[in-house]
């Protein structure tokens, strides 16, 4: 018996697939990858004149190396994930950290430390499309595993400062740091127990991308038939009032109140910084380059000692830009012994916005440098021949794969963006010659075949 269609999927056979790329994604045109390119290339510049090394790893982890350790909400909430035929659940990386730790883990005999390594992986997390944020990003990735802690977390904000120095762009950001140390201080006197604390902890990182009355009415109480998309806290109010003083307070008035680890790694990283002629400042409410803000936490629930978030502090894009900070117990999960690590990720995105913000994003050369023409047959020999010279001295060549006129080749040329087009008529054919048209300067001269890589080597 033959099954027949109804109207309606006769219908949507016919109708023809979307051209727009899934929701929260992007499609990188040949002009648009010449630009990712360019930024990969600077932060790769940065990074290696540090001593670090590139890595990679797989796009899909087992779900639970992220339901171990990766913040909540994006287990919860932002995880990618499928079962395999072999039902096993699997993990699109929604972070690089992880993977990092397993990595390092399964050679970590063997590995020269502290590990320097470095990756600008594809990750992905499902949340709601707005600036700066997708569901597909790429990411540079920046870790130091071993090592003293405080030279290794100083060295890491050196990094992160010398990629925005390097763009042309120091003037614009400031690091705002904190300890996890210190806030697990704070949170032992309110009387929170380990979950309580990682609940304040998720308001309090969430603080920035709510408003002040949301934000503490979650702090306390939580108020009858209103929808949280954190569960709230619900502390009581001498203590959100503590937490208030605690967010404006400067660093040496909370030394007085919560003396310990986190306060003392916090003035040692200070001063090492200012040695290194490193501006800081104890508050936030200054110029300085590195300042102290007891409100930065970030969501992951392996960091444990420093903190921070590098922000933009113009007025035109007043906005976090990335963070990171030190997790020394991540590779617990796989091996007994330890080996304490410090780094951060910054997102293509958000780089993208912020230069282009501040127009940092350059006028970048053109892809093509030749395009040599091939308006019949008999040319078309002569012209592999160029090209392959030109090819030889690191110019890029193109041949137009046709045999119309000069003037739709060079059309093609400056569609291309080609600085020179080489003209091969029937006349230079015969004279074993070539004629160069400078498409830039409009100028045109006629050279012998032979001294046409030499001629265009030098003006290019």
């Amino acid at each position: 018996m033959t099954a027949t269609r109804t109207a309606p999927e006769h219908a949507a056979m016919a109708d023809k697939l979307s051209t727009q790329p899934y929701k929260g994604t992007r499609d990188f045109y040949p002009e648009d990858m010449r630009l990712r390119r360019w930024f990969f290339g600077q932060l790769r510049q940065v990074v290696e004149s540090f001593g670090y090394l590139e890595y990679d790893g797989p796009m899909l982890e087992p779900f639970e190396l992220y339901a171990a350790k990766t913040g909540e909400e994006i287990v919860n909430q932002q995880l990618y994930w499928l079962m395999d035929r072999g039902e096993r659940k699997m993990a699109v990386r929604p972070e690089m950290t992880p993977t990092l730790a397993r990595m390092v883990a399964g050679k970590i005999q063997e590995l020269p430390r502290p590990v320097r390594w470095y990756s600008i992986p594809n990750l992905w997390r499902y949340e709601r499309p707005q600036r700066g944020r997708l569901r597909e990003h790429w990411q540079l990735n920046v870790d130091v595993l071993g090592g003293d802690p405080l030279l290794a977390d100083a060295e890491i904000l050196r990094v992160a400062l010398g990629i925005f120095e390097a763009f042309g762009a120091g003037e614009f950001v400031q690091i705002k740091v904190n300890n996890r140390r210190l806030m697990d201080s704070l949170f032992k006197a309110m009387g929170l127990d380990d979950e309580g604390g990682r609940r304040l902890a998720k308001w309090i990182d969430a603080k920035d991308k709510m408003d002040p009355e949301a934000f503490w009415a979650g702090v306390g109480a939580r108020i009858p038939g209103v929808e949280y998309r954190l569960e709230p806290v619900g502390l009581g109010l001498s203590e959100v009032d503590q937490l208030k003083i605690f967010f404006s307070a400067p660093l040496d008035l909370i030394a007085t109140v919560f003396p310990g680890p986190g306060i003392d790694e916090l003035n040692s990283l200070f001063k090492l910084l200012e040695s290194f002629g490193v501006s800081t400042s104890i508050s936030t409410k200054t110029g300085a380059k590195v300042v102290f803000d007891p409100s930065i936490m970030r969501g992951m629930d392996y960091y444990t000692g420093t903190v921070f978030e590098c922000y933009d502090i113009s007025p035109d894009n007043r906005r976090a830009l990335f963070g990171g900070g030190r997790y020394d117990n991540l590779l617990g999960l796989f091996v007994k012994q330890p080996l304490p690590g410090v780094g951060f990720g910054l997102g293509d995105v958000s780089l993208e916005n912020f230069l282009e913000t501040h127009g940092l994003v350059p006028k970048l050369d053109n892809p093509i440098d030749v395009l040599i023409t091939t308006p019949s047959e008999a040319a078309l020999p002569v012209a592999e021949k160029i090209a392959a010279d030109l090819r030889a001295k690191g110019l890029k060549v193109l041949l137009p794969l046709s045999l119309d006129g000069f003037g739709a080749q060079i059309k093609l040329a400056l569609k291309h963006g080609a600085r020179f087009a080489i003209l091969l008529g029937e006349e230079e054919l015969k004279n074993g010659t070539a004629s160069v048209k400078d498409l830039a300067a409009n100028s045109q001269a006629t050279y012998k075949l032979s001294e046409l890589s030499s001629h265009l080597r030098v003006n290019t």
